[in-house]
């Protein structure tokens, strides 16, 4: 599963930011372990001023959650992702930092989306358990492992350009308040884009994935531990923007 995150990596660099066929990503039931895991369609849609990211799986999506550790150090990240060519520059962050993509995700031990309320108890800090969606920025790191990813960290003393809903951790993450929809086997994230339908043509792909916190809470802080399943395969990115 590393060589596919650095499949990964390569092919982003490889393929053009537009392509003329739009279509999703159709995959081989059964290549991950867990069927809540297990893709077998992948799609982003454009409309007025919204793109829709949708991902089916062969099992109930959204039934696994991490098992919480007590802390933050060392814990887990679940993860359903949609790694894109847009450029990151698109959501609020610096050009070409890395691999946009869409992640919903859900862990226990910490959260990170402090301007919103996901559970409604009126504490704003204990929703990490919930499913949230994220924007996220990956990029190599082997200190993750051989031809792993993380997600990108923020240097100390460093202060790059970054979206107004940034959630204050040293990560190129943003935590927008966008409500993922799970439905049986589909998980569905609709998200307020301007001028949507200009990004037809982008290339895509679906991902499931574990990602870890670091052992010792400094960078890399957020590593790609375990790819569940891919969309394509073979990371190829074979999916555009309806």
């Amino acid at each position: 599963m590393r060589n596919f995150i650095l499949k990964l990596a390569l092919v982003f660099l490889a393929l053009p930011a537009g392509l003329a066929a739009a279509h999703g990503v159709t995959a081989t039931e059964g290549n991950a372990k867990v069927a809540d895991f297990d893709i077998v369609y992948a799609e982003i849609k454009a409309a007025p001023n919204w793109l829709e990211f949708k991902m089916d799986l062969s099992g109930k999506a959204g039934e696994s959650k991490p098992t919480p550790s007590g802390k933050l150090a060392g814990s887990d990240v679940f993860s359903y992702v949609w790694p894109t060519k847009l450029d990151s520059e698109t959501v609020g962050f610096e050009k070409e930092q890395g691999i946009l993509a869409l992640a919903v995700t859900a862990h226990p031990d910490f959260d990170d989306t402090p301007l919103f309320d996901e559970n409604g108890d009126g504490d704003l800090e204990n929703d990490g358990n919930v499913w949230h969606a994220h924007w996220v920025v990956l990029v190599g790191d082997e200190q993750c492992g051989k031809g792993a990813l993380k997600v990108k960290d923020i240097p100390e003393g460093e202060t790059p350009k970054l979206p107004a809903t940034w959630p204050g951790l040293p990560l190129l993450l943003d935590s927008p308040g966008y409500t993922p929809v799970f439905s049986g086997k589909s998980v569905k994230v609709r998200v307020p884009f301007r001028n949507a339908e200009e990004l037809r043509g982008v290339a895509f792909d679906g991902v499931t994935a574990g990602l870890r916190v670091n052992e010792s809470a400094h960078a890399p802080l957020l590593c790609v531990v375990d790819v569940k399943d891919v969309a394509s395969g073979d990371l190829s990115l074979p999916g555009t923007v309806e």
